[in-house]
């Protein structure tokens, strides 16, 4: 029982406990089933399953996965799911039954989703993914991820399925909204910060759980974009592209990685050995434990079709490099047999035990395997989350027209505003994907947001009609927002998209507003896992609405709510404005009127480029120099480029500054700028810094990010925003997928997207080429 010795080190720890495991009880560490099979709900109490309780008795359970969770795919609703002190409760009862009775009691690893929030009931839901990286602001997203943790933690999740680190190609792919951007410098500023913010400073702190780095790798890149898809990219550009923020969340720290559902190059990431052990093990000396996405073994002999049957299945993942198995079916139905038959060495079990056991050490599970009820009721959803979902928003919204300075607007109690669309109150649309069932009175939508702004007045100046639906042809309800539109001195129109699942609340009554509860409720679902598109138009006959009401000759301000980019052109040439707000969260009504009556100047700046048309994808900005110029129709310009958003100000740039103007290639240059604002309004500019490397022995990108900054700057104030060029922004992988710092001239570019800067040369000299180790 020396194992249970905290004063013992971790590695001592495990090898004594990995010599009292039966290959029963080590099978049972590597399997992660779906928690919240493990009980029911009645009146009040929570009771253990009879398989649950067996399979405990019968080797054990070494994860569970998302007992927490609560949505329409786990069918846990309001009703039968768990509040946050019931949650922590149903936990501590799972742990205690774990530890009671089975042999050696080791605590169970809690595995919860978190990318927005913790998906359970009662949680803070963030924005998406998608709006955090709008913010370009690190800081505030590590603050996020410490909020996350800290929820989660106090329930007894001490492992998040978060953060996702895929690069987006083709925004057509229905998980956008969960990733932060086309570029992967960014992501790996934001992959850092997550890792920080999730892990804290002590792995057993009772506000922190792991990080798992997320799809590794090359999910965002798939044929088509279709969920899952083949990926078609050579070796240098996954390295130089896809591995860069997985590489940097390894090396802040990530003690979990998740492997991707597709193929590269013929070999699919659930089983590369390359991918899972040479280079994440062995390279860049990655020590935590490695879990599949749920049924991604089954695939393997199901799909990609490189296993004869399930048993191949799992003894090539485990021989690839996987510890865990989501869902554990693959790994429970055929480990033991597998060793019997001497397909499986039992020493590469035991390989992947010890990495998991090394981490519920390290958490302290066997030292504090239980949770304060009263503390979760206390910190999850707390006003301080609240607060903080709202700045989140605030800071992602995204300006992308202005026309004539339409806004802000003034909260003039003689003017009437009508709020039309299928997004203006419908709370779960401005949600996203991996959203738990929320109580009305936690959510915050536009509509909701426009009344508190406008206070006493807002009955009487605030006209609604939801007009239309996300999808369908339906236009019963255009008479009625028409009717809205004619009365209003300016009109919202909230449009877009929903990733919202069918949570039974009803379908809307398109006439009134009015939720009707149906025995079919409504799913107006286009987007979020699974749900891949042809096009990035409007559905439905949303565009059609905001025509007719076009036609009254008031002011049209869009406000989209989506996750994945919209491409309409009429609506890019017609609206007097146009606000991206992607999916805002729970506070996403009260930070949109923050910015459309101008509390809060907005800053968010896109990280996706958004298409003229659908027919330009791939236009991602950091192509190669050879894509070509244009199409027939059309040049391969976006509409609005990365990095692009509009501000309630203006900023000057000058004075930009390279120093030295020579380096070698191990050297550092600092590279400086000063920004001024030159509006009336103080305001936040995101700086972008972007790097073109002239001459190189391989391809390389027209251009790379390779810093940014936020800065707050006061009308008629200037500010010296400065930035370290080292090697790392200077390198490429060269013939031998090494990185290497090349001679040669370099041009430096800083402004404020990816196509309006100022720019200035870098020379680094010729002493041979470098390699980075």
């Amino acid at each position: 029982m020396s194992y249970k010795n905290s004063s013992l080190p971790v590695p001592e720890r495990v090898e004594h406990l990995l010599k009292a495991m039966s290959l029963n009880e080590k099978i049972g560490q590597l399997l992660q089933p779906f928690g919240w099979k493990t009980y029911t709900k009645e009146n009040g109490t929570v009771s253990l399953s009879e398989e649950f309780q067996e399979q405990v008795k019968n080797g054990g359970v070494g994860s569970l996965y998302g007992v927490l969770r609560a949505d329409p795919w786990t069918e846990v609703t309001l009703a039968n799911g768990l509040s946050p002190e019931e949650g922590a409760r149903a936990v501590n009862d799972i742990q205690r039954y774990v530890i009671e009775h089975s042999r050696l009691g080791i605590p169970i690893l809690f595995g919860e989703e978190c990318s927005h929030g913790h998906m359970a009931i009662g949680a803070t839901v963030f924005p998406v993914p998608l709006s955090v990286g709008s913010t370009w602001n690190v800081d505030l997203y590590r603050e996020m991820c410490r909020a996350i943790a800290l929820e989660t933690r106090s329930q007894g999740g001490a492992a998040t399925y978060s953060p996702v680190l895929d690069v987006v190609r083709d925004p057509r792919w229905g998980r956008t909204e969960e990733c932060f951007a086309e570029d992967p410098y960014l992501i790996g500023e934001l992959a850092v910060a997550a890792v920080e913010g999730l892990q804290g400073e002590r792995l057993d702190a009772e506000d922190s759980v792991i990080a798992t780095l997320k799809h590794f790798v090359a999910y965002g890149s798939s044929e088509g974009g279709r969920n899952a898809g083949p990926v078609h990219m050579g070796m240098r550009e996954l390295h130089e592209s896809d591995l860069l923020p997985f590489r940097k969340g390894v090396e802040a720290g990530a003690l979990s990685v998740m492997t991707a559902y597709n193929e590269i190059d013929g070999i699919p990431c659930t089983s590369n050995a390359y991918l899972l052990k040479e280079l994440l093990r062995e390279k860049w000396g990655f020590d935590g434990f490695v879990i599949t996405d749920c049924g991604a073994i089954n695939m393997l002999a199901w799909g990609h079709d490189v296993a004869e049957n399930g048993e191949h299945a799992a003894v090539l993942a485990l021989k690839a490099g996987v510890d865990m198995e989501m869902s554990g079916e693959m790994f429970g139905k055929h480990l033991e047999s597998a060793v019997e038959r001497q397909l499986l060495e039992e020493s590469v079990l035991d390989d992947a035990v010890r990495r998991i056991l090394s981490i519920k050490f390290k958490l302290g599970l066997f030292e504090n395997p239980y949770v304060d009820p009263a503390k979760a009721a206390e910190v999850i959803g707390c006003s301080k989350h609240v607060r903080l979902a709202r700045q989140i928003a605030q800071e992602g919204i995204v300006l992308l027209k202005n026309a004539e300075q339409t806004l802000p607007l003034k909260k003039d109690a003689a003017r009437k505003i009508a709020v039309i669309g299928p997004n203006a109150n419908h709370m779960y649309n401005q949600l996203g994907d991996y959203t738990s069932p929320q109580q009305r009175s936690q959510i915050v939508t536009l509509l909701d947001g426009i009344r508190n702004k406008l206070g006493s007045g807002a009955d009487e100046q605030v006209l609604h009609a939801p007009g239309c639906r996300i999808k369908g042809d339906s236009r019963e309800g255009f008479g009625q927002a028409l009717a809205c539109a004619e009365q209003a001195d300016v009109v919202i129109m909230a449009i877009g998209g929903s990733s919202a699942r069918d949570f039974g609340e009803g379908a809307i009554d398109l006439r009134t507003g009015a939720s009707v509860v149906t025995g079919h409720a409504w799913s107006d679902m286009e987007c979020g896992e699974g749900i891949d598109r042809a096009g990035l138009e409007l559905l439905g006959v949303q565009l059609e609405l905001v025509q007719e009401i076009y036609k009254l000759g008031k002011p049209v301000i869009v406000f989209y709510m989506n996750g994945r980019p919209i491409v309409e052109p009429w609506i890019d040439e017609h609206a007097h404005a146009i606000i991206e707000a992607w999916y805002p969260g729970q506070e996403g009504g009260n930070a949109i009127a923050d910015i459309l009556f101008g509390d809060v100047n907005p800053s968010g700046r896109l990280t996706i480029s958004v298409p003229k048309h659908v027919g330009q994808l791939p236009v991602y900005y950091n192509g190669k120099r050879s894509r070509g110029k244009r199409y027939l129709e059309m040049d391969n310009k976006p509409q609005y480029p990365f990095g692009y958003g509009l501000s309630y100000t203006e900023f000057r740039y000058g004075g930009l500054q390279v120093f030295p103007q020579q380096i070698d290639p191990g050297e550092e240059a600092s590279v400086q700028i000063e920004v001024t604002n030159v509006g009336y309004a103080a305001g936040s500019e995101v700086v972008q810094l972007y790097v073109t490397d002239k001459v190189s022995s391989v391809t390389r990108p027209n251009k790379e990010l390779k810093g940014f900054r936020k800065v707050h700057i006061e009308p008629g104030e200037t500010k010296t925003v400065k930035f370290t060029l080292s090697r790392e922004h200077l390198q490429l992988i060269g013939h031998h997928y090494e990185p290497v710092v090349e001679a040669g001239e370099f041009v430096i570019m800083v402004g404020r997207n990816a196509e309006d800067y100022i720019s200035a040369n870098l020379t680094v000299r010729d002493e041979g080429q470098t390699c980075i180790e």
